[in-house]
């Protein structure tokens, strides 16, 4: 059972989202919360699984609760869903910790199959919200000091690299580098391993964060 704690500040919409959670068998709404600050308040007690946050409340804001959420309680994973999908809300709370992103006219299915994937460990991001998530935060503007497990890369796993700040896929690396798309693969989960990363949207922000867009 995937437990959820639903953090939403309008009751009637956040009834209707838990009404649509709880018709799948594998999920339970254990808690409400209409701000940040009384999410944080009860995540010790409830030890949710599943932190759905939307971003524009009173008191304590999506972003703010889920840098406090990703730094207090790294067991409970923070998927945001929100109507607003501002380059600068996505990347920050991507940056700040969020496993996935996702918008309030998502289709339910849709949503279900995100939180399962959250759950699991992946990253979840909706529709055309890649790119914004690659958008750097004003506070990140200055320049970002390589963290020095990049020197483990070999030149081409940081072409790799390159390739992924750019938005490339698999199949996309492999045909730019002349590659199998196995290899690339391989490339990947090298590059996540040596860098200490979870998935490849954090290999995006980081790789971004440092070259850019190139390709």
């Amino acid at each position: 059972m995937i437990r959820i704690l639903l953090v939403e500040d309008q009751f009637l919409i956040r009834q209707g989202i838990k009404s649509l959670l709880e018709s799948n068998l594998d999920m339970q709404v254990i808690g409400e919360a209409e701000n940040g600050q009384r999410a944080l308040e009860q995540i010790p007690a409830l030890k949710p699984d599943i932190v759905l946050m939307d971003i524009r409340m009173p008191v304590m804001d999506g972003v703010a609760a889920t840098k406090a959420i990703a730094q207090n309680y790294p067991d409970a994973k923070v998927l945001v869903l929100t109507t607003f999908d501002d380059d600068e809300y996505v990347s920050q709370a991507m940056r700040l910790g969020a496993k996935g992103y996702l918008l309030k006219d998502t289709e339910p299915d849709e949503l279900a199959l995100a939180i399962r994937a959250v759950y699991k460990g992946h990253t979840q991001l909706g529709p055309g919200l890649f790119e914004k998530a690659l958008v750097p935060s004003p506070a990140s503007a200055p320049s970002i000091q390589p963290p020095p497990e990049l020197a483990q890369l070999t030149a081409r796993e940081l072409e790799v690299l390159h390739l992924i700040a750019s938005g490339a896929n698999n199949r996309e690396i492999a045909a730019s580098l002349f590659l199998s798309e196995n290899t690339v693969k391989n490339y990947v989960t090298n590059i996540l391993s040596h860098l200490n990363l979870r998935d490849r949207t954090q290999a995006a922000l980081l790789a971004h964060s440092l070259f850019g867009g190139v390709k």
